[in-house]
């Protein structure tokens, strides 16, 4: 079935039956595989996308359900967001594997509450699960993203 989806700004065309998960669609149909598949049942956050600015589960959302709605994806983010600087200045990504998913939380958090509070962070965040643990410093490049203080992780207490 064809189907025009605005992904990043742009109308593009499709070729996909109405219950492909917009995932596949996204890695491959168009080719924008920035956006990652972690457990393929919503729980894990590595398959984030912004559907008209909100988190979604792209690995669960079937193409029947997008709709009109403008889709952002990472790539959509140039590569010069204040969020992906921020990862970068405070050497957020180990594995990497759920970066993607985490930013476009991230910025979904932003675009709705530019001065998040730690609880906002957290609540935010919750469900986006990063194997390596980087949860210290996510949070850090959020709050330096938005020019608030960053704390730094704990030290660990020596015996």
């Amino acid at each position: 079935m064809a189907t025009t989806l605005d992904v990043n700004g742009k109308p593009t065309a499709v070729e996909a039956a109405p219950d492909t998960p917009l995932l596949w669609v996204l890695r491959d149909e168009l080719q924008l595989t920035g956006t990652k598949y972690g457990c393929g049942i919503a729980q894990c956050g590595a398959c984030t996308v912004l559907a008209d600015g909100q988190p979604i589960r792209a690995c669960v959302t079937p193409l029947s359900a997008v709709g009109a709605a403008k889709i952002t994806t990472i790539e959509g983010l140039g590569g010069d967001h204040p969020l992906q600087a921020a990862w970068v200045k405070h050497d957020v990504p180990q594995c990497g594997y759920c970066q993607s998913g985490q930013i476009m939380s991230a910025v979904a958090l932003l675009n709705a509450n530019p001065r998040p509070t730690d609880a906002d962070i957290d609540g935010a965040m919750d469900g986006n699960i990063c194997r390596c643990g980087t949860y210290q410093r996510i949070k850090a490049a959020i709050k330096d993203a938005v020019g608030a203080p960053a704390t730094a992780p704990a030290q660990p207490a020596r015996a």
